[in-house]
């Protein structure tokens, strides 16, 4: 089965004749020209991670995960025991091959796999067998993606769009290690979750370096347009895109400029909003018990309304409410609407029959989205370090709105935030107010108790009215008081 398994990968096997490509190296001889911690560029405008050619890499990351998932299926299955959370094997790769490894053209190099039982199992939980997840890696080559993340991180996504390779930082990977057996559990009671789902933990080791590797499910399919993009972490400290990253095609905006441009929030069905609110509620208690913060909500909106009107683009596929994702789901739980407990019922307000993978909303302008969400950067823990920022940022500016924090006020803050300034729930029924006629934007009352509430109502598509939830209509189990961090 190994041999049948290698096959797929024909790219990365040695030719009889070298071509420029085959006399490449594993690590680079100069330094980058161009770096952002240990992401660079080298002087032929390649990208570099701790001085490897981004090339190298992807073909040793392939020819890894091929050996290793390949050589386990071969192994009967068996139920995870607490050792095989801390299992590592190594495989060394020499260039001119061995009995267990293939030649290849790059320099020799040592392979390492953590817990490859334990990820077998998420893997299973997700509905990936192992065919699928090495054709999805390992036989076409990987995309390198152009973002990369504020501490120089790389980014990989397989060719059918399902799953993203990031390089970690050695802290960021012991962590992981140790969440492993709570994740275990985790997933066990609740495969539905906004969090990441990790498949597999790596380590490249070549010219002295370590280069840690995780594969995770991608949020942001490549088939679908995203036109605006947000990562939300219920913080204004700082909390503002700067002017390089506004000048990117598709900018990474954070709070304040959500605040700014969406100031009346994302509209979704009552079913969706409760469904959502309870599955953030329920992943924040989790990064909460593991003593985890500093995460944020990665948030990307599909304008349906938008992506009508603009025109074929030949790099990218625009994708409309008719169409049909290209290519079957290999993940299970891996989109969106699928890692929130609840789906829109018919009839609902929200009118897409093929969600591709997004979760309908509406803006208050009546604009039909998908938005597609997912809670990323959750491999930090409230350390001392993290103890004395919050410290010496709370002397200068207000405490309440920095985004180092304890991990109990960061959850419950985050959780305020996304419930109440980011998503807001829809009223299929107009307002009960007689004051006011269908054209008025704003009513407002007194309770029994003289507490004077606000019913905020946009218009939305048709005749329906968008009625954001009061403190007294708050499902239980979801707290929604004022976020700290609006002014």
């Amino acid at each position: 089965m190994i041999h049948s398994l290698r096959i797929i990968s024909p790219h990365l096997l040695s030719s009889g004749i070298k071509s420029p490509m085959a006399s490449e190296v594993l690590y680079a001889s100069g330094m980058p020209i161009k770096k952002t911690g240990h992401r660079g560029v080298d002087s032929s405008g390649e990208t570099t991670y701790k001085k490897t050619p981004s090339s190298a890499l992807k073909g040793a990351i392939q020819l890894g995960i091929t050996h290793t998932v390949g050589s386990l299926s071969t192994k009967p299955e068996r139920d995870v025991l607490m050792q095989d959370f801390y299992v590592v094997e190594s495989i060394f790769f020499p260039s001119e091959g061995s009995k267990l490894t293939p030649a290849h053209h790059y320099n020799d190099f040592r392979f390492k796999t953590y817990a490859p039982v334990a990820f077998r199992y998420f893997r299973e939980l997700f509905g990936i067998p192992p065919d699928d997840y090495l054709c999805s890696l390992c036989s076409e080559p990987l995309i390198e993606l152009c973002s990369s993340g504020a501490s120089g991180s790389l980014f990989y996504v397989s060719s059918d769009d399902d799953f993203i390779i990031k390089t970690v930082q050695h802290k960021e990977a012991e962590f992981l290690q140790k969440l492993l057996p709570g994740y275990y559990l985790n997933l066990n009671q609740n495969p539905r979750t906004l969090l990441p789902k990790f498949y597999g933990l790596y380590c490249v080791q070549a010219g002295g370096k370590n280069i840690r590797i995780v594969v995770m499910n991608n949020l942001l399919p490549r088939s679908v347009k995203m036109h605006t993009k947000y990562d939300l972490k219920g913080s204004t400290y700082k909390r503002r895109a700067s002017q390089k990253e506004r000048e990117k095609p598709l900018p990474t905006f954070k709070d304040l400029d959500f605040l700014q441009d969406i100031p009346d929030g994302l509209f979704l069905d009552a079913d969706m909003y409760n469904a959502l609110c309870k599955t953030l509620q329920r992943d924040c208690l989790v990064l909460q018990s593991f003593k985890i913060m500093d995460y944020s909500l990665l948030l990307s909106i599909h304008n349906i309304d938008h992506a009508q009107q603009e025109p074929l683009s030949s790099d990218t596929l625009q994708v409309s409410v008719d169409t049909q994702r290209l290519t079957p789901q290999k993940v299970l739980y891996s989109t969106a609407m699928e890692s929130i407990q609840g789906e829109a019922r018919p009839g609902d307000t929200m009118e897409t029959d093929d969600h591709m993978g997004g979760i309908p909303a509406q803006s208050s302008k009546g604009e039909r989205l998908l938005l597609y969400i997912g809670i990323i950067d959750i491999l930090q823990s409230y350390t001392c370090l993290k103890k004395l920022e919050h410290s010496w940022k709370a002397l200068v500016h207000d405490g309440d709105t920095v985004s180092v924090h304890n991990p109990g006020f960061y959850a419950e803050r985050f959780q305020s935030f996304m419930c109440n300034a980011v998503f807001k729930k829809i009223s299929l029924k107009p307002s009960p107010s007689k004051k006011f006629g269908t054209g008025s934007s704003f009513s407002g009352r007194t309770g029994s108790s003289g507490n004077s509430c606000i019913t905020y109502q946009p218009l939305v598509s048709g005749e329906h009215k968008a009625q954001v939830t009061t403190k007294a209509e708050v499902e239980p189990g979801v707290h929604l008081g004022r976020p700290d961090v609006l002014p």
